[in-house]
C-alpha cells in the first residue's frame, strides 16, 4: 500500500492491475482502515481513470457471487446514485415496464443512499426476500422476465470499504462501482450518472468493456432521464442530446418528481405509478427512462416506437401485472 500512495502523492495513476490487486488485498484485510481511506481520497481529489475503475470493478466481481443464467441477453436498467435529488423509484419502475413489454430484465440494485428509497427498500416494502439462489433467480426471470439482484449478497468486496466509506461521509470511486458489478453480467444496460464528467467516464468503460451500453445524463443533473431539462444519452452508436419535446414529452419540474420524504410516500408513487393513478408527470418520466432502455435492446425501434411499447405496457397494466407476478414469486 506505501507504494501505491507514493505513486498517487506522486501524481502518478495505478494501472487496472495496481487496483484489481488492492481490491483483492482490501478483502483480504490487508490494510489498515486509515491506508484505505487515504487511498480512496487520493484518487478522489484527482478523479479515478477508466483503469482504476475496471481494476476496482475487476476485483469486485473475482471476490462476488456470479450468477449464471445461460447466457440469455438481458437488460440492467440503474443510475450511480448520489445526484441528491430525492426522486421516486424511476429507474425500479421503468425496469417493470421494460420487462412488462416483453424484454429480459436483470436488475441489480441496493438500499437508498442519498435518497429515501433505493430499489431494495421499496421491494423490501412489498414483501419481497432477496436471494442468490441461481435457480430461484432464473425462475424469476422465466416467468415474470425480470429477476432481482440485491446487490449486498453479490459484491462482498463492497463490505469491507463500507465502514471506511462512511466514516470518510464524502463520494469516492467505489460510489461509482454498482452498477458496473451486475452479477450476471447482462449484455445490455442503461446507466444513469449525475455529471457529464462521469458520462464521460462510464462511457469509456463501457466502450472498453464492449457490452451494448446507453448512459444518460440530465443537464440539471439527475442520473436518470428527469424530463426537466434536456438530457445526452451515449451509446455504442451515437451520442446526442435530446430534450423532451423530441421524445414528445412536455417538460416537467422538479418537485413533480420527488420521492417523498419516508419510503412509504416513495412506495405509494411507485404503486401508483405502476398502477396508472398517477400524475401525469411521474408516468411520463418512467415511460422517457423505459423507452430509452428499450432501445438500447432493440436498436431496430426508433425513439417514437420505443416510447409507445412502454405506454403501452405501463396503460395496459402489463407492467403492474408483471410486478405482481414478481412479489408474488419471490416473496
Amino acid at each position: 500500500m506505501k507504494e501505491y500512495l507514493n505513486k498517487l502523492i506522486a501524481g502518478e495513476t495505478l494501472t487496472q492491475q495496481n487496483t484489481h490487486d488492492i481490491l483483492l488485498g482490501i478483502t483480504q484485510q490487508r490494510y489498515s482502515e486509515h491506508q484505505i481511506a487515504a487511498l480512496l481520497m487520493a484518487i478522489q481529489t484527482r478523479g479515478v481513470t477508466v483503469d482504476e475503475l475496471l481494476g476496482f470493478r475487476d476485483g469486485l466481481l473475482e471476490t462476488g457471487c456470479f450468477i449464471d443464467l445461460g447466457g440469455e441477453p438481458t437488460l440492467d436498467i440503474v443510475g450511480t446514485g448520489g445526484d441528491g435529488k430525492n426522486t421516486f423509484n424511476i429507474s425500479t419502475c421503468s425496469a417493470f415496464v421494460v420487462a412488462g413489454a416483453g424484454y429480459k430484465v436483470t436488475k441489480h440494485g441496493n438500499g437508498g443512499s442519498t435518497s429515501v428509497s433505493g430499489a431494495s427498500n421499496v421491494l423490501l416494502g412489498h414483501g419481497v426476500k432477496f436471494t442468490a439462489d441461481t435457480d430461484a433467480l432464473r425462475r424469476s426471470l422465466d416467468t415474470c422476465g425480470i429477476c432481482y439482484f440485491h446487490a449486498p449478497l453479490f459484491a462482498h468486496g463492497m463490505k469491507y470499504v463500507g465502514p471506511t466509506r462512511k466514516a470518510l461521509g464524502v463520494p469516492t470511486c467505489f460510489n461509482l462501482l454498482g452498477p458496473l458489478v451486475n452479477p450476471c453480467h447482462p449484455k445490455c444496460s442503461l446507466h444513469g450518472t449525475a455529471n457529464q464528467a462521469q458520462q464521460r467516464l462510464y462511457t469509456a468503460l463501457h466502450q472498453r468493456l464492449g457490452d451494448q451500453f446507453g448512459v444518460v445524463t440530465s443537464y440539471d443533473g439527475y442520473d436518470e432521464i428527469s424530463l426537466t431539462s434536456g438530457f445526452k444519452l451515449v451509446t455504442n452508436h451515437f451520442e446526442k442530446v435530446f430534450t423532451p419535446k423530441d421524445m414528445g414529452f412536455n417538460y416537467i419540474e422538479q418537485h413533480e418528481i420527488y420521492g417523498g420524504e419516508t419510503p412509504e410516500e416513495a412506495m405509494a408513487i411507485f404503486d401508483a405509478v405502476l398502477q396508472g393513478t398517477a400524475t401525469e408527470a411521474q408516468k411520463n418520466v418512467v415511460v422517457a427512462n423505459a423507452a430509452c432502455a428499450i432501445s438500447i435492446v432493440d436498436r431496430n425501434l426508433s425513439i417514437d416506437d420505443s416510447v409507445q411499447l412502454a405506454r403501452e405496457s405501463l396503460d395496459s397494466g402489463r407492467a403492474w401485472q408483471t410486478f405482481n407476478k414478481f412479489v408474488e414469486l419471490n416473496s
